[in-house]
């Protein structure tokens, strides 16, 4: 089962799910239908013409594009981006599990991709974080009201289960520094810039004794 976005936006690098505009720059494009039906969907065990089909295949620069058409659109004959149906059936079957977080991007820019129910389920759980009410989910998933709020609902269980098993972290408490009360440093006097005064010298008697015996 596929899901659709319902908006248009401005063009990114995925492809809307309704846009064919990839399809002119294909090597097949031009093809005389009845010769493409003949290339393209040949026999299970004709190698021959698989191997010619895949050889036009090969250079096509909407190789990819070609393949995610056939994908979501559940096409499972023939030959698509260069791959036959059995090549294709592991990526039809891993296709709901597809979890490609540029097209939840892309659904709340608006855009109409499409998701897988992975996908989907991110989405339901990002607009329930982002206060989404059943009323704008609904035309977005183009789904009931009642729908929308019953995904709310079980979005939000989820996100209540979690924080009950795993525990709410809590915020750290930020450690306020201690500051220890420094005791002020007695002021000193600057030093003198005055030059030390002189002492007179005292002229010593003609008949001072000299010498230890003074």
């Amino acid at each position: 089962m596929r899901h659709i976005t319902t908006h248009t936006s401005p063009a990114t690098g995925l492809r809307g799910i309704g846009d064919t505009s990839w399809q002119p720059h294909g090597v097949c494009h031009g093809m005389d239908p009845e010769d493409a039906d003949a290339t393209f969907f040949p026999l299970p065990r004709d190698h021959e013409a698989i191997a010619d089909a895949k050889e036009l295949c090969g250079p096509c620069p909407v190789r990819r594009d070609c393949l995610n058409y056939a994908l979501e659109n559940d096409l499972k004959e023939g030959i698509w981006g260069g791959l036959t149906e059995a090549e294709r059936r592991p990526w039809h079957d891993g296709l709901p599990r597809r979890l490609d977080y540029r097209r939840v991007a892309a659904f709340f820019n608006g855009r109409d991709v499409h998701l897988t129910d992975a996908e989907r389920q991110v989405v339901i759980d990002h607009a329930y974080v982002r206060g989404w009410r059943p009323d704008r989910l609904a035309p977005a998933l183009q789904i009931s009201t009642k729908h929308a709020r019953d995904l709310l609902r079980q979005a939000a269980n989820r996100v209540f289960d979690r924080d009950r098993t795993l525990g709410v972290p809590r915020r750290k408490n930020p450690v306020k520094k201690t500051t220890v009360a420094r005791r002020p440093r007695p002021a000193t006097a600057p030093p003198s810039t005055q030059q030390p005064l002189a002492r007179p010298a005292t002229p010593t008697p003609a008949h001072a004794p000299v010498g230890k015996a003074a």
